[in-house]
């Protein structure tokens, strides 16, 4: 998984396996956080995270956090994890000392009372490292992205026409340069029988954008006109970078990349439905999926993200499976149309990847499954502070 939603200006998090770091050092820093500065937070409201124990008469989320804590430490004990923080070494931020932190955090969060009790803990306990961001200031954009719910059928149909694809089995041995989108499913998504993806399809759906959508996003659940359900995540992609929609459309003059956001495109597409033949294929990847079972949608570390309690980051950069703290702005409410933005201190593990979220200074935050997450991450995209807590 992965991903604001690629589609617009950045990247959606479809997963993906995780890369060795290239650099021996985390571009994270030790923050000061007595000494307060106008480009951060303020220290009072610093991983004051209010969502756990709930908020606005909604109940809390520590079971879901405890359950993302436990994910990251399934991920740290496989061998690959440990072959990875080798080459953090120098940094200090070692496999260990990340294990650690998760125990020690997780004991912290059971035996809270409230929000202010599990701040004063953290930061009594804990060194906070601060991402550098893109500016080496700190400053960082946080986008989301989502698990989308879509009717679909099993077989072909007049309605259900546009398919999803499972991998060739001899994709190992493409030769590249692969063949791009058009040339696997053709400019208008219906190249079918002359695909040379033929017989390869999962499920079709009615809608070809929707079809598009749950490439960027990396999984869905499919609601079957059976009546039964499926899940479908990640399989693997074709060797192209990510090409974002938003930023063609903006480029040609069609929308205004201020204020471009998921819905603003989704609607002009809709209204301008002849527009998708010519903009989906400059987006050249493409990607295959394969069956779930209904099992949650798993990260770029093979364990799943938890709503509201996991991110995506560069995985050459950040400490995977690591507990993090994000400051910024993220969109509240029930539909669309009554989404306010709040400041929040939310703690979070590092357990994903996105193609296009590249650098320190960017994160995309996971917001779960269905509808209102995708209203509320397709209008995400914030600056804000990301800070890796490790035991002092």
């Amino acid at each position: 998984m992965r991903k604001l939603i690629a589609l617009l200006t950045l990247s959606v998090g479809v997963a993906i396996s995780t890369p060795t770091p290239s650099i021996a050092r985390v571009p994270l820093q030790i923050a000061n956080l007595q000494k307060q500065t106008k480009d951060c937070c303020e220290v009072d409201t610093l991983a004051l995270d209010t969502q756990i124990w709930g908020e606005n008469g909604k109940t809390g989320d520590w079971r879901s956090v405890l359950a993302s804590v436990d994910n990251s430490l399934k991920y740290l004990n496989t061998p690959g994890s440990a072959k990875v923080y080798r080459r953090y070494a120098k940094s200090g931020i070692t496999r260990d000392r990340v294990r650690r932190s998760l125990v020690h955090f997780r004991k912290l969060v059971v035996a809270a009372k409230s929000p202010a009790d599990l701040q004063q803990a953290v930061k009594r306990d804990f060194a906070f490292y601060r991402s550098i961001g893109k500016d080496g200031k700190g400053q960082v954009l946080f986008t989301a992205y989502y698990e989308p719910m879509y009717a679909a059928s099993r077989v072909r149909t007049e309605k259900y026409r546009y398919p999803l694809y499972r991998q060739p089995a001899n994709f190992g041995k493409w030769s590249k340069p692969h063949p791009t989108r058009a040339q696997l499913e053709g400019s208008d998504g219906l190249l079918g029988a002359k695909s040379r993806l033929k017989g390869l399809e999962l499920v079709w759906l009615s809608d070809r954008l929707e079809a598009f959508l749950a490439q960027v996003q990396g999984s869905a659940r499919l609601q079957l006109t059976d009546g039964s359900e499926m899940s479908i995540g990640y399989a693997g992609k074709t060797a192209y970078p990510y090409t974002s929609i938003g930023k063609e459309l903006a480029k040609d003059g069609k929308l205004p990349l201020s204020g471009l956001t998921l819905p603003v495109m989704i609607n002009y597409l809709t209204q301008h439905p002849w527009e998708l033949n010519t903009y989906l294929p400059r987006n050249r990847s493409f990607v295959f999926f394969r069956k779930t079972y209904g099992a949650q949608a798993t990260g770029s570390l093979g364990v799943p993200v938890t709503a509201d309690r996991s991110i995506a980051t560069d995985k050459s950069l950040m400490p995977p499976g690591a507990l993090a703290l994000m400051h910024t702005n993220l969109p509240f409410g029930e539909s669309a149309e009554q989404m306010e933005y709040k400041t929040v201190s939310r703690f979070v593990l590092d357990q994903d990847a996105g193609s296009a979220i590249k650098g320190p200074g960017r994160v995309d935050y996971f917001m779960g499954t269905g509808k209102n997450a995708g209203d509320r991450a397709g209008i995400t995209g914030s600056r804000g502070q990301l800070y890796y807590l490790l035991l002092k």
